[in-house]
């Protein structure tokens, strides 16, 4: 072998080796491809279990899991107006039959995992001990108010007209109510003391802090049935999302329903 094809044949093995150095310090500097990233839009009294159940999920699946947290009827008014989430979970069936009737959910994936209850909550500065809903209301000073989610769209605002109404309180306390976007909204002016009692979701008392203090869970028949339909968002449907609904009914998920304070259901219910 001649000098020059020597020099041109070392010239190409060390370019070659060259393209494996580099190929080699790319894939160390790039992690490994992650797996499906699956966006959960969910009501806001999910927020703390659906954050654990999603962990629990990422230990499980190759696959990662966000969340966005917001009153029911927000986050359906973001996936209607193309909003790019896989799953939605509503505090209430309205919200879940408003994207399915206009064709945003997957039908069949429909689930309903768990329920709740409505809970009178209090600041604890204020109120030491249980009272009944008419008691505490007895109790408040002028210029003092009931806050709820804004039954106008927020589903326990809903739910707190609905068990109002019953009760006959809902037209002689309108003075004594006050609006919040949503039920954790309502739950935090409660904890700041900037409103001595709420109507919130029993579930609510675990994350209120040291000064919500839970007055009285009130009676299920004074309304609807409190429960989260789970769905798929409609061009959504794929492998990843299915594992996720079906892993809302494993005993991971169970468990931290259950612990947040949740009435789990089961496939049949």
């Amino acid at each position: 072998m001649t000098p020059r094809r020597a020099a041109h044949k070392h010239g190409r093995i060390m370019r070659a080796l060259g393209f494996i150095l580099v190929s080699v310090l790319l894939a160390a500097a790039i992690p490994a491809a992650a797996g499906q990233r699956i966006t959960v839009f969910a009501a806001a009294s999910l927020s703390d279990v659906m954050q654990r159940i999603g962990t629990a999920f990422e230990a499980e699946h190759d696959s990662t899991v966000r969340f966005s947290f917001a009153a029911s009827s927000t986050l359906a008014r973001q996936i209607e107006a193309g909003a790019p989430a896989d799953i939605y979970a509503s505090a209430n069936t309205a919200w879940m039959g408003y994207l399915r009737d206009r064709d945003l959910i997957i039908a069949d994936s429909l689930a309903v995992p768990v329920r709740n209850s409505l809970a009178l909550v209090g600041n604890r500065q204020r109120f030491g001990r249980s009272k009944t809903l008419e008691q505490a209301l007895g109790a408040l000073h002028p210029g003092e108010r009931l806050v709820i989610g804004d039954p106008a769209h927020v589903p326990a605002g809903i739910y707190a007209r609905q068990a109002l109404a019953a009760m006959d309180l809902w037209d002689g306390q309108q003075q004594r109510l006050a609006f919040a976007s949503d039920v954790r909204a309502a739950l935090a002016l409660v904890a700041r003391g900037e409103a001595p009692l709420g109507l919130t979701y029993l579930t609510d008392v675990q994350v209120g802090g040291p000064e919500v203090i839970l007055l009285q869970v009130l009676p299920p028949d004074l309304h609807d049935r409190i429960e989260y339909p789970f769905g798929i968002v409609s061009g959504h449907d794929n492998a990843d999302t299915r594992a996720f609904m079906a892993f809302l009914w494993s005993d991971a998920a169970r468990q931290a329903f259950l612990n947040a304070g949740f009435s789990p259901a089961t496939p049949n219910d």
